[in-house]
Parts: C-alpha cells; structure tokens; sequence
C-alpha cells in the first residue's frame, strides 16, 4: 500500500488525536479525524478512508455502534477497522471482531506495534482489492466466452435447422415439379384433343342423316349434351389445379432460398407469404379451434439488402408461435368459449422515412404475456412451453438474426388477455 493511504482517526480525546495524527503522518499517511461517531459517520459522506482507527469508549454512540452502521452501509462495509481501546477483555474483542473489526490495539499503545498494525491492515485491505477486481476480470471473461459460446451454437444450430430445412423443402419442391411439369403439359394437349372432338361431334349431329335410336338413347344416356359442356370447365378446373400447385412449388423455393455470402435484395413481401403457406395448415380450423383469420396491410416496401432465407426463418418463428399461443388456449377452452373465439393475426408493413428503415409488426389477439414472461422472451433456452413442445430457441435465433446479421431491431409488447406483438425494423441499406 502507498505511504499515501488516507486513514480516518476517530477518537474523543484530542491528545490521543494528536499523538497518533504525528505518528502516522511521520510515516507518510494522509490524515483525518474525528472526535465522535457521529462526525466520523458524517465526514465519511464525502471522504472515504483506506482505513479506520476507531476508539471504542466515545461519547453518544460509541465505537461498537458506529462499527455496526460503518458495515450495514454497503459504500463503507468494505473499509478495514482497527479498534482501539483501555478495555483488553476477552468479551470486548470478540464483540469488535462480530461486528466486522479487522484489528484490536490497546491504549497505551507502543508507536511500533501501531505502525504494523496499520501497515499490514493495508496491504491486506490492498491484496483484497486486486483479488476482487481480479476476479471481476476473470468473471466478465468467462461472461464474455459464454456469450461467444451461445451465440456460435446459436450460429450452428440456426445453420443446421435451416440447412436442414432448405434441403426437405427444395426436395419436395423439386419432386413437385417433375410430375407437374407432365400434368400441365398434358392438360395443354388433352384441351386440344377434347376441342378437336368436340367440333368433330357437333359437325357429325349437325350433318348427318336421321339417327338411329340407339344412338339417340345412348346420347340421352351419358348426358351428351351437358357432357359437351361441361368437360371444358373440368379442364379449366385442372388447369388452375396445376397453376395452384405451381404457385406453392414456387412459394417452397423461395421459402428454402439459401443465402450466400453477402446480403441480396429481396423483396419481404414474399418471405412473408411463403412463411405463410409453410404454415397454411396449421393456420386452418381443425377439431379444437376455428380457423385463424390473418389480416394483411402491406405498404409499399422496396426490396432491401438482407440475408432473405434467414428471415423467412424469422417470420416462420414468430408466427408459429402466435398459432401455438391459439393451440394452446384452445386446448384448455370449453366448446362455448371455442364457438365465441375470433382468432387473429395482423400483419402490417411500412416504410419509416425518417429513420430509413423497414417495418413489419406482426400480431396476434391471443392469451398475451406477463412482463416477467415479456423480459425473457428472446433469452437463450428460455420458454414457456411444456417439455418437449419447445426448445427456447426460436425466438433467440429470430433476434440474433435481425440484430446481428441485418443490424436492425426487434421488439415485443404484449399485455395479458390483449395479445402480442412483435416488431420488425431493418434498415433499408
């Protein structure tokens, strides 16, 4: 410890104060004194000590008392105190040691015996404080390595689960389009086979000679009429079959896009859309609740610079988790509650000029979070699912993504029985 520490001498007898201030100023400290608790309670409000010698028979409150407010006190528990006292019994030093002491010095006391005394109280007051701050250091590093570790096994998980994912859904989509591919062909053909036949069955009722009745009475037979008429739409009805399923291949394909190396525009209506037909079942009524309304207001977005396949990822969570939010309370519902339930989920997008970003806010009307729920919701492994319907993971990955990856922000209000909500901001470069 510096010759320099500041030592606090606290004492009612202003000879005591003067011998000891000579003493340890000789040696190098810096002092300052007090003649009651209370004043040395007082003058630590804006000086704080390295060390405290305290006399324990002081009037008003004594030094047993000031000692016991000195370590109830969190900015002044830390400061070593060395008692001195006449009194050398056995009861009075266990006292001082149960109240925090460091040290006990007798009066009269010998210049030398005070002198190590301060001087070893310091350097172990010293020795302590490098020892705290050390493991401080010690303790933001190891902080430091975990945070590294979560957010690279995040990395590596959301890798996976999205490489994973990309691959089965490229897959079907591919083995759509195979027999797709066949399909709209051949309806192509088979419209003009069957409009081919058609002219040709109407030349011959037109041109030939009187039918016979077998021929009439089979015509009545399979409808001919209604037959001629209604296999166009048939074919029309097959042609938007394929176009449908045409449109799903595509929504998988840019659902499953991979990202590359570098960011590249995108246009977030579709991830939206194609998140939304990933999960179009589970969005429809089934044998526990109504089907889920999802009301659309899309602004005028342009396409910005991002990772799009990682974000699809991050529409996919959120909205799956409103869906479980609606399984959920359907499950505990009665049917008269079921009957009455109106399930909604909002999604809206903007563009906000003045910060150059992009904005989507996606909510549900569901059962809603408490604040302490709210807090946690983006920490890592946190959830309030059951084991086994859950991980913790998906909304963890949704904000590293959106922050990390794209520098933007997502936040979440929610309030019980109002729903919640989640928004979206990314910067538009």
């Amino acid at each position: 410890m510096p010759d320099s520490a500041r030592i606090l001498v606290v004492d009612d007898t202003p000879a005591n104060l003067e011998i000891i201030t000579e003493i340890l100023a000789n040696a190098g400290y810096t002092i300052s004194t007090a003649i009651s608790g209370d004043r040395a309670l007082k003058r630590l409000q804006a000086y704080t000590p390295d060390l405290i010698l305290l006399d324990v028979q002081m009037p008003g409150i004594d030094g047993f008392e000031t000692c016991q407010r000195l370590k109830d006190n969190p900015e002044t528990a830390y400061i070593p105190v060395i008692f001195m006292t006449a009194v050398a019994n056995t009861s009075s030093k266990v006292k001082g040691f149960s109240l925090g002491a460091a040290d006990y010095i007798t009066k009269p006391f010998q210049e030398s015996e005070l002198l190590a005394r301060v001087k070893t109280h310091l350097q172990l007051s010293l020795l302590t404080q490098q020892l705290e701050q050390r493991i401080q250091e010690r303790t933001a590093e190891l902080q430091m390595a975990l945070d590294q570790l979560s957010r690279s096994q995040l990395k590596l998980i959301q890798s996976e689960k999205m490489a994973s994912l990309g691959n089965l859904v490229a897959g079907v989509a591919h083995e759509i389009n195979n027999p797709l591919g066949f399909l709209n062909g051949s309806i192509d053909h088979l419209n003009d086979y069957v409009g081919d036949l058609l002219d040709h069955l109407r030349l011959y009722q037109q041109n030939e000679s009187p039918r016979t009745t077998l021929i009439q009475d089979h015509a009545h037979k399979i409808s001919l009429d209604f037959l001629c008429e209604d296999l166009p739409k048939v074919l029309n009805s097959m042609q938007g079959a394929t176009d449908r399923i045409r449109a799903i291949s595509s929504g998988l394909r840019t659902f499953s896009r991979s990202d590359g190396e570098y960011k590249a525009k995108a246009d977030l209506h579709e991830g939206i859309e194609s998140a939304l037909l990933i999960l179009k079942y589970r969005i429809k009524g089934n044998s526990h609740r109504p089907a889920i309304q999802v009301l659309k207001d899309y602004g005028e977005l342009p396409p910005i610079e991002c990772f799009p396949g990682q974000l699809n990822q991050v529409f996919m969570n959120i909205l799956a988790n409103a869906i479980d939010v609606f399984d959920e309370a359907a499950q505990q519902a009665s049917s008269v509650d079921l009957d009455n339930a109106s399930h909604k989920i909002e999604i809206s997008t903007a563009v906000l000029p003045e910060s150059k970003h992009v904005e989507i806010r996606i909510r549900d009307n569901g059962s809603g979070m408490t604040p302490e729920v709210t807090c946690r919701i983006f920490d890592y492994l946190f959830t309030t699912k059951a084991a086994g319907k859950g991980t913790g993971l998906g909304l963890t990955i949704a904000h590293q993504i959106v922050t990390e990856k794209h520098n933007g922000s997502l936040h979440v209000q929610s309030e019980m029985g109002q729903g919640t909500e989640f928004c979206i901001r990314l910067p538009m470069s």
